[in-house]
């Protein structure tokens, strides 16, 4: 293989990387908003 087809295979691996990361932090967020709306309706203040 050349150079540039190691060089798509890493922009490759680097994207899907990055995809996977903020996959990974808007379902942390979700999660994060469904505990706070939990401790607000139980009245909570922490």
């Amino acid at each position: 293989m050349d150079r540039l087809t190691y060089l798509f295979i890493a922009n490759a691996a680097a994207l899907t990387g990055l995809c996977g990361y903020l996959v990974f932090l808007a379902l942390r967020q979700n999660a994060l908003e469904a505990r706070c709306r939990r401790l607000e309706a139980l009245g909570g203040d922490n």
